[in-house]
């Protein structure tokens, strides 16, 4: 198994209460450079979505997918009180894995 092998599900936000994407990877830290440098097209790239706010590590990707899948499909509501249960304050979490702070784009 590749020694960064490190299967995760994540949240990312365009700010505080802004839009949400839920992902999943093998490399958090290689996949939140891709989104931070807009290098992934897609929902993440055109929304703008690039802070860390809620992820979650797995033993497997299966595990990982499932519980990917599963967030998918819930309501914003609960993917807000998933957010606020760790992260109350909405915090790039990016920042304690060594990423710079993005640029604010929202007051409040």
């Amino acid at each position: 198994m590749h020694e960064n092998f490190a299967p995760a599900v994540y949240l990312l936000a365009s700010h505080r209460n802004g839009t949400l994407y839920v992902g999943v990877t093998s490399h958090l830290v290689q996949r939140l450079h891709q989104h931070r440098e807009s290098m992934l097209e897609g929902f993440s790239k055109d929304k703008g979505t690039k802070r860390l706010v809620w992820f979650e590590m797995h033993a497997t990707m299966e595990h990982a997918i499932t519980r990917e899948k599963r967030i998918k499909k819930w309501n914003r509501a609960w993917k807000v009180r998933l957010i606020e249960e760790c992260n109350p304050d909405w915090h790039d979490l990016a920042l304690d894995l060594g990423f710079e702070a993005l640029p604010s784009r929202r007051i409040g």
